[in-house]
Parts: C-alpha cells; sequence; structure tokens
C-alpha cells in the first residue's frame, strides 16, 4: 500500500507482485523530498522571493528526518532554485527547473562509486598539495568525530542519520580542500546520493574503514600527493568490495 503525505511524497508499505506494471527505476528518498520541494516552488506554491519553511517543519511536512531534508534543501541550493541567507532563513531565488537530482538519483551503484573514484581520487591528490592549516585542523576534527561515530558495532536506528553525515563531512572536507571551486559544486550536486550510497551499507564497525580513512586524511595533512591519491583509490575500493 502506498500512502501519500502532505506534499504528495509516496511512501510503500508493502510491494505488490504484479505482471502488468513495468518495473520503474528505483529513486533514494533524499530524491523524493527534492521533488517534492522543486515542485512546489516550480508550481508557485513558493514564490521567487518567498522564505520556505524551515527545517524542522520540512521534516513534519515530508515525514522525513532532518538529515534527508538538509540533502534535499542543499541540492536545490546548488540548482540555483534556492539560496541560504545567514540568520533568516532560505529562500526562493528561481523557478526554472535546471536539475540533475532524477538523473543521479536513478544512477547504478557501480556508476557511481566510478564517478566518485574519478573525481575524489583527483580531488585528494590536489587537497595534499594546497591545504591550508584550516583545512588540517577541519580534516582531523571531522575524522576524529567520525570514527567516534564509527567504532561501534550496531548504531541505533535514532543515530544513523548523525553516523552517516558524519562520514560524509570527511569525503567533503577533502574535496573542499582542494580548493578547486568546480570539484566541490560538482560534488555537492552528487551528496545526497552519495549519502543515500553510504547508509545503503552496513553502518557501524563493520562498515567503518577507520585505517582507510585515517590513512586518506593523514596523506593530506602530510603533504604527500601520491600517497592521497593511492589512499582514496584504496578506501573506494573497499566500499566497491564490500558492495559485492
Amino acid at each position: 500500500m502506498c500512502v501519500p503525505n502532505s506534499l504528495g511524497l509516496i511512501v510503500t508499505r508493502h510491494a505488490v507482485a504484479s505482471t502488468t506494471v513495468q518495473p520503474v527505476r528505483r529513486q533514494t528518498l533524499i530524491g523524493q523530498v527534492t521533488d517534492q520541494l522543486r515542485r512546489e516552488i516550480v508550481t508557485g506554491t513558493w514564490p521567487v522571493g518567498s522564505r520556505i519553511p524551515t527545517e524542522p517543519e520540512l521534516c513534519e511536512i515530508t515525514g522525513t528526518a532532518r538529515n534527508t531534508v538538509r540533502e534535499a534543501v542543499q541540492a536545490l541550493v546548488h540548482a540555483g532554485m534556492l539560496e541560504r541567507r545567514q540568520g533568516s532563513g532560505t529562500y526562493v531565488l528561481s523557478a526554472s527547473d535546471h536539475y540533475l537530482g532524477e538523473y543521479f538519483a536513478a544512477a547504478a551503484e557501480s556508476d557511481l562509486l566510478e564517478l566518485r573514484e574519478s573525481l575524489e581520487v583527483t580531488a585528494a591528490g590536489l587537497a595534499a598539495q594546497r591545504r591550508t592549516d584550516q583545512d588540517v585542523a577541519d580534516l582531523q576534527r571531522l575524522l576524529a568525530e567520525r570514527d567516534r561515530f564509527w567504532e561501534v558495532d550496531e548504531v541505533p536506528a535514532a543515530d544513523v542519520d548523525a553516523v552517516v553525515e558524519a562520514d560524509v563531512a570527511v569525503h567533503r572536507a577533502v574535496v573542499a580542500a582542494s580548493h578547486n571551486a568546480i570539484y566541490l559544486e560538482f560534488y555537492d550536486h552528487l551528496l545526497p546520493l552519495v549519502t543515500e550510497s553510504i547508509r545503503n551499507r552496513p553502518v557501524g564497525l563493520e562498515g567503518s574503514f577507520a585505517a582507510e580513512h585515517g590513512a586518506v586524511v593523514q596523506a593530506v595533512v602530510d603533504g604527500d600527493a601520491p600517497a592521497a591519491r593511492k589512499a582514496t583509490r584504496a578506501l573506494l575500493g573497499m566500499v566497491r568490495e564490500l558492495r559485492r
């Protein structure tokens, strides 16, 4: 049974077998929420210049977790439809529908890993060459936080969002330390799918790869570009093996 919430988000309760209906490509929950928020803008429910509901309000409206809402809003920020204003809220910037989320959301896991390898390996090498003192401090702090979250055998369901977000933050910080604005912009477009990919693997000690994450960060901190590229490739290779 499928139940629509107040934004029309469809939550599947039970799958029903059918021999007449053609299968559709699976879309992530983040992708569904992004599409619903985008529809509110395109249809004029949230007109250009208006402030959209706050994150807690969007969580209540969509019936999803705060991390899901945050990633959906961020995707629309990077699509140029929303704008965050410090201390004021998030506002509709444009009703133009230039959004790649649907395409990315339907991508195969293997395609995503290949793309991540291409982007993150190169970015890690650049980060080792260009990282600032602030980048180093951020990376070390985020890695310590990530390891603390992931060093448990079983993560409580209520903590999964925070655990996944801590992992994503480390990967993004490495890309940010490359100081290549286009790399970071493109990576931010991928964040909802990267987040969902991490959520779909074992969350906790089994899927932690703490040593591999540590090797990437240490190579960047040491300014060793070849080692940073090698460590990133090894980390994503471990992720690939876990998914098989």
